[in-house]
């Protein structure tokens, strides 16, 4: 019995001694280092940044090189760009435009819409169905020191010299309210309100844009159709002048607009002429055949018969 406990004691008093070398060799290690934490990921604000705006814009389809007319596009033709600020009425995707064909020569870099197949050039899609684009020659002095924009509106004068026509020299306001289409080669916008042409994208074609507006010798403007004619002979009966009117004025848009009250403008515009009743496409005056003085002297009647001519007393 004492044999065995002291057995058991022994084996006991063992493992204790083999725990505490364990545990002593354990602590007589060095600690090891701790471990770097994992890095964080990071983030860059730039590609931040693109994913919101890539967020907020919206898909438009544009013209990748120029397309002649009455040619269907295909895919190599369009692609799609995302813009801040999307166009009115513009196709968002290629599906609206593969195969479509359009009726006129657009540019490289051109937004698409239903407008881009449909007939008509520029100044066609800026006049309303009663207007008809006409050029005028103009200077410095006639179109306002060369300060003209397309979108303004301008009374055209007429200065009358005096003549044999005219008893007396005049001024006087032609057609009021007349917009201007064009300055040069710069168009204003359409009938949807969009640019006619696609406008310079670049600081360096603004610039040439506006120097060549400066320089523009003739403008385009929107005529009423019955006041043609009027504009055509005042334009080769005296000197014409562009009168610009204020942007503050009110309707100017809607000046000859409107089909009902158009008689009463044409009227009210004729009753404002000043001796000059040909504009009034009134017709021209009758003439009076002039009276001769009797000096009490009478002439002779040559007589001819035949072959032969005499004077009769």
């Amino acid at each position: 019995m004492n044999s065995r406990i002291s057995m058991v004691l022994a084996g006991l008093l063992l493992v204790g001694a083999l725990i505490a070398g364990y545990w002593g060799l354990v602590l007589s290690r060095p600690p090891a280092p701790n471990a770097a934490p994992a890095p964080e990921p990071v983030i860059s604000v730039e590609k931040t940044v693109a994913v919101v705006e890539d967020q907020t814009r919206q898909p438009v389809v544009v013209l990748v090189h120029a397309v002649p007319p009455f040619v269907p596009l295909t895919a190599a033709d369009v692609a799609v760009e995302k813009l801040r600020t999307v166009p009115v009425g513009s196709l968002t995707s290629l599906d609206q435009a593969i195969g479509r064909t359009p009726l006129r020569a657009l540019g490289a870099g051109t937004w698409l819409n239903d407008e881009s197949f449909t007939p008509g050039g520029p100044l066609a899609r800026m006049i309303r169905a009663n207007e008809r684009a006409l050029a005028v020659a103009v200077d410095e002095v006639i179109g306002a020191g060369g300060q003209l924009s397309p979108g303004d509106y301008v009374d055209i004068l007429l200065f009358l010299r005096q003549d044999n026509a005219n008893a007396e020299q005049s001024a006087q306001v032609v057609i009021p309210a007349i917009r201007l289409l064009s300055v040069g080669d710069q168009l204003g916008l359409a009938n949807d309100g969009q640019p006619a042409v696609p406008p310079p994208a670049t600081a360096e074609e603004r610039a040439q844009a506006a120097q060549r507006r400066t320089a523009a010798r003739s403008v385009v403007l929107a005529v009423p159709e019955p006041l043609l004619s009027r504009l055509m002979l005042a334009s080769q009966a005296g000197m014409l002048r562009l009168a610009v009117r204020s942007a503050d004025e009110q309707l100017l848009s809607r000046y000859w607009a409107g089909e009902s009250d158009m008689p009463d403008k044409v009227q009210s515009a004729n009753r404002d002429l000043y001796q000059f009743t040909q504009l009034a496409l009134t017709g021209p005056p009758k003439k009076i055949a002039p009276v001769v003085a009797d000096t009490g002297q009478r002439r002779g009647v040559e007589v001819i018969r035949g072959a032969a001519a005499q004077q009769t007393p």
